[in-house]
């Protein structure tokens, strides 16, 4: 099963606040833990994202849309970064996610969702429906696979 792992936000990383020299050792730890989530196979992707001033939101009613910029509230509702890993199941993540390094210089929170998967939405899509979700799921995976190995 697929998980993505979701960094939280802190005050600080909404600032933008940059790591000082005491801090750095974050980074370090961090290289050494992706390089192990990458080597177990486990790793599929992850990155770090800029703080919410950057950002913008999109809200939907009915047909209407309005961009709403950032900053947004609440910094503990907001995510700083993610990964998604494949793993035998929500054990594995948790314990994974318990090795990892704390990601922030202060106290944070790491979060774990279940990606959904064809089987669970298999059942409400019309025919035609399941095809095309497969399609794009198979084109996708196959472009990630063509984007690993340019880079290799």
């Amino acid at each position: 099963m697929r998980v993505i792992v979701l960094v939280k936000a802190t005050a600080d990383s909404e600032a933008g606040v940059k790591p000082s020299a005491e801090t750095t050792g974050i980074f370090a730890a961090m290289n050494t833990y992706n390089r192990d989530l990458l080597e177990s196979s486990i790793l599929l992707s992850g990155e770090g994202l800029q703080p919410s001033c950057e950002g913008k939101r999109i809200a939907f009613d009915g047909d209407n849309r309005t961009v709403i910029d950032g900053p947004f509230a609440a910094t503990t509702e907001l995510i700083a970064g993610f990964w998604i890993w494949q793993v035998r199941d929500m054990d594995e993540a948790i314990a994974w996610a318990k090795r990892c390094p704390n990601p922030m210089p202060v106290p944070s929170t790491l979060e774990i969702r279940r990606i959904s998967e064809m089987d669970d939405i298999k059942e409400i899509l019309a025919p035609g429906d399941v095809e095309r979700e497969e399609y794009l799921r198979a084109t996708l995976a196959d472009a990630g696979a063509l984007d690993r190995n340019a880079k290799a």
